[in-house]
């Protein structure tokens, strides 16, 4: 039967083997890629195919649609995969949200949604987004897709359905929180879990259950590119690779649909270095049913902060008893900007919102051409922001009045601008960093590194400044140190001993800067000399780093965030470990004391926590 069963996928299925109990087929198509050299064509190739396949009752597109996730890429994507005859599916992957122009937007508006649950045959099919949204780092199944799936598991008409779960990362811990799904899906019939992310076709047990990678539907280096068919049988599933307009061939994995059971206690993420630590405690934890992609704002015994459901929101910094909340009309990546009583808060529904920091209340609201995944800088009474949509505006913020616009930005803008000597700063996912004149918004100059590919650009650093000199880290893995009036490169270095990223910081006094390493160390450099000069490595090594999150000092203590939810307090004479806490395992945005004792820190899965440390 088996033999009968290769033949007839190697012909194109176009009729039921003889004997064949074929339930139903679809096909798994991933990691498309619009936006690279042959990712149009290559998707194009597939639509057609796919619709010469009769057999085929439905398309699941498991993420990476897009290149860079931009507005235009998701648009192309779409309109080829609208020529479609058959029903389709689709979830994002990282590549669809870490670059979004949109912050994580457009995927929902141009598709529908970012998730998918629909029963066909019998079979339950659960589709949810992977991360990481925005903020480079391991992936993460967002906080709001996690209690959208608890909603889903609780609907008593999908009670005893047997489960085909669909995410673009594997179900492991390149996935930060790969627990928090299985964990969910644990006492469910767990069929197989489907993937794309690696680019190859690979067979997975995921605590027990069998999982499945699947090919890139990218040609790579031969002449077509390629997807899956899905066959259910009555006791398996099958795998067959198709090549577009060519040939199916025979199935190379099978999965039992029997016999699968779920492993008992599985290792999960440990929080042992708490242990060690017994002076740090957790004085309160706030629990966002959205992500935290933000760092938060202190004002007085307020702590004010954003969600990816849109909310702004404030609660007391002393107990955590809820202020206010405000709900925009998007996601929100953005840092509150505090400023005599009011708060400024760009979102991605392309509004700029000001509310009053003692009620939460609207003093005004300003819409602008696109979504804005950057954070407000204060000049003065301005705060400056700069958007998706090639603008860098400057708002008065008691009035509302746009003051300057500067209209000339290449590539959309996610960090948070630098405001050192009248002038404002700051990186763009176009490869180039600005200089614009605070006051009047006039160019005063423009670097870029010349990097070949984008997803390069030192667009995710907060600069900081001393001495006419502006420090910025990118994911080309170079510290580059530019003079503030010139925009000439003083020093550029790539050091593979310490390859920075995009975590930078500056020391209380101006003296250090501190700079976080892939490799997971702390690195801290004479701030004042013009040439590098290394002052210190932290001989702690935190692990594998590539999260984008600003480091603060402060009363000798160097703050860290970690990716997988490690607040790190280090010594800022030697680097040398002050203590550490474990409050997630997913990235933490900033760590930011509020003084020698207490410190506020929020996580990417909506956790916002007050640590207190006792004294010595």
């Amino acid at each position: 039967m088996r033999h009968l069963f290769y033949c007839f996928l190697c012909c194109c299925l176009p009729v039921l083997a003889a004997g064949q109990d074929t339930l139903f087929r679809f096909a798994l198509v991933t990691d498309t890629h619009v936006g690279v050299q042959t990712g149009q064509e290559d998707l194009e190739r597939t639509i057609a195919d796919l619709n010469a396949q009769p057999q085929l009752e439905f398309v699941v597109f498991s993420g990476d649609v897009t290149e860079f996730g931009t507005d235009e890429e998701l648009q192309l994507a779409k309109s080829i995969i609208s020529r479609l005859q058959k029903p389709w599916y689709i979830i994002p992957g990282n590549h669809d949200t870490k670059w979004s122009e949109s912050g994580c937007n457009s995927f929902r508006t141009v598709f529908g949604n970012e998730t998918f649950s629909f029963v066909h045959k019998g079979y339950w099919f659960l589709g949810t987004n992977c991360g990481p949204n925005m903020r480079m780092g391991p992936g993460q199944v967002p906080r709001e897709n996690l209690v959208w799936l608890d909603a889903q598991l609780k609907q008593p008409k999908y009670k005893g359905l047997p489960i085909i779960y669909i995410n673009h990362y594997p179900q492991d811990e390149g996935l930060n929180n790969w627990f928090d799904v299985l964990d969910r899906l644990r006492n469910r019939d767990v069929k197989v879990m489907l993937c794309g992310h690696g680019h190859a076709n690979k067979a997975y047990t995921w605590e027990g259950k069998p999982g499945v990678m699947c090919r890139s539907n990218l040609r790579a280096k031969a002449p077509v590119g390629g997807y899956n068919i899905v066959s259910l049988t009555a006791d398996s599933i099958y795998f067959n690779e198709r090549t577009p307009g060519a040939a199916t061939l025979p199935a190379w994995h099978r999965v039992a649909l029997q016999g699968s059971q779920w492993a008992q206690n599985p290792p999960r993420p440990s929080y042992a270095v708490n242990d060690t630590f017994p002076q740090v405690k957790v004085k309160w934890m706030v629990q966002e049913a959205g992500d935290m992609g933000s760092a938060v704002a202190i004002n007085g015994n307020q702590v004010i902060y954003t969600n990816t459901n849109g909310d702004i929101a404030a609660v007391q910094l002393t107990t955590s008893k809820k202020q206010w909340r405000f709900r925009t009309g998007g996601k929100i990546y953005a840092t509150p900007l505090v400023y005599n009583g009011y708060v400024v808060v760009p979102s991605t529904d392309g509004y700029v919102y000001c509310l009053r920091a003692a009620s939460g209340r609207l003093a005004w609201k300003r819409p602008t051409g696109k979504a804005i995944v950057a954070s407000a800088a204060r000049y003065k009474e301005l705060a400056i922001i700069a958007g998706s949509d090639g603008h860098c505006r400057a708002w008065h913020i008691p009035s509302g009045e746009q003051r300057w616009d500067f209209d000339s930005v290449k590539g959309f803008v996610e960090t948070r601008p630098l405001v050192y000597h009248g002038k404002v700063y700051f990186g763009s996912w176009g490869n180039t960093f600005y200089a614009l004149n605070a006051e009047t918004g006039a160019p005063a100059w423009s670097w870029t590194n010349g990097a070949a590919s984008r997803m390069m650009s030192p667009a995710a650093v907060w600069p900081v400044a001393v001495d006419g000199k502006a420090f910025l880290v990118s994911p080309d893995r170079y510290m580059t140190v530019l003079d503030t009036e010139t925009g000439q490169a003083i020093w550029r270095v790539q050091d593979p001993a310490n390859n920075v990223r995009e975590s930078l910081g500056i020391s209380a006094d101006s003296n250090r800067i501190y700079a976080k390493t892939m490799q997971g160390y702390v690195i801290a450099l004479n701030a004042r000399s013009r040439e590098r000069e290394l002052v210190w490595k932290s001989p702690l090594a935190l692990g594998y780093e590539i999260c984008p999150s600003p480091i603060n000092e402060y009363n000798g203590i160097v703050y860290v965030a970690g990716q997988s939810g490690v607040v790190t307090a280090l010594s800022a004479k030697d680097g040398s470990r002050a203590w550490q806490h474990k409050f997630s395992n997913c990235l933490v945005n900033t760590v930011q004391p509020v003084d020698e004792r207490t410190v506020i820190a929020s996580a990417m899965d909506g956790k916002l926590i007050c640590l207190e440390v006792a004294g010595k």
